[in-house]
Order: structure tokens, then C-alpha cells, then sequence
């Protein structure tokens, strides 16, 4: 298996997971491996666990190989969750501005919280913050 690409390693995976009409493409640069799997009712209901699993087993192989960790994103999921998070954090900042109130946002991963933090780090009316513990952490959004 160590002859193999990370590319060819992850098709090897989503093969054994039954699923036969998928690609797999890879941007090096980016360190990120965009899957497309057409498969219907499983993954409509279980694509962010699937996500998380696939992820999982690919960071074992990139520890094993000692590879640089890479981003996984199954049927633009990741993507399309991105854009969400950045439109709520953009909402949550205007009302902010609005009333002079602080919002909490819902508890997110690392990843989603330091989207939120960066895409609000430029403006001059608000501030953002990280509360709360392990799986109950959020960003509060506090006006200036």
C-alpha cells in the first residue's frame, strides 16, 4: 500500500465501502481530496457522520505514511457548509451592529469557529470571541 497515492488510497476505501459510482480528485497544493459519490438515500441521511468516519481513516493513513494531513469534502458538503457558517456569522455581525447586543452563535467545531473569527476579524463595529467548553463551544459576536 505504501507504493500508492493518497488519491489511490482513498478510491481503494470508498470501493470497500460498497459505493461504485464515485470520483476522486485531488488538489495537492490545496491538500484537499473533493469526493463525488452518487449513491441516493444513505448518504442523504448520513453524509456529516460519513464525512467524519471517512476523515478519520484517512488522517490513520496519513499518520501511518507520515503524510501531511489533508481536507476531505464529500459532495460539496464541506463547501456548502462553509458558505452557511460565513453567512450566519455576517447576519449575527449586522444585527450586532444593530442593536448593540451580544449574539452567541451554536457550538461548532475548531475549524467552523476560526472561519467565523476570520471572516469577522476586519470590521471595526464588533468583536468576536470563543466561549464555552470541549463540544459547547461557540462564537460570541460583541459589538464595540
Amino acid at each position: 500500500m505504501e507504493n500508492l497515492s493518497l488519491q489511490e488510497i482513498i478510491k481503494e476505501l470508498i470501493g470497500k465501502m460498497g459505493f461504485r459510482d464515485y470520483t476522486v480528485s485531488y488538489d495537492e497544493e490545496a491538500r484537499r481530496a473533493s469526493i463525488l459519490i452518487e449513491d441516493g438515500k444513505f448518504l442523504e441521511k448520513n453524509l456529516a457522520n460519513f464525512i467524519a468516519d471517512l476523515n478519520y481513516l484517512v488522517r490513520l493513513v496519513t499518520k501511518k505514511f507520515d503524510w501531511e494531513q489533508i481536507t476531505i469534502d464529500v459532495n460539496n458538503y464541506r463547501k456548502q457548509r462553509e458558505a452557511l457558517i460565513v453567512e450566519l456569522a455576517k447576519a449575527a455581525a449586522r444585527k450586532v451592529a444593530a442593536t448593540q447586543q451580544e449574539i452567541a452563535l451554536p457550538s461548532m467545531n475548531a475549524y467552523e469557529r476560526r472561519l467565523i473569527h476570520a471572516e469577522l476579524a476586519e470590521r471595526p463595529d464588533i468583536k468576536t470571541e470563543s466561549a464555552g467548553e470541549g463540544k459547547d463551544r461557540a462564537v460570541v459576536i460583541k459589538p464595540l
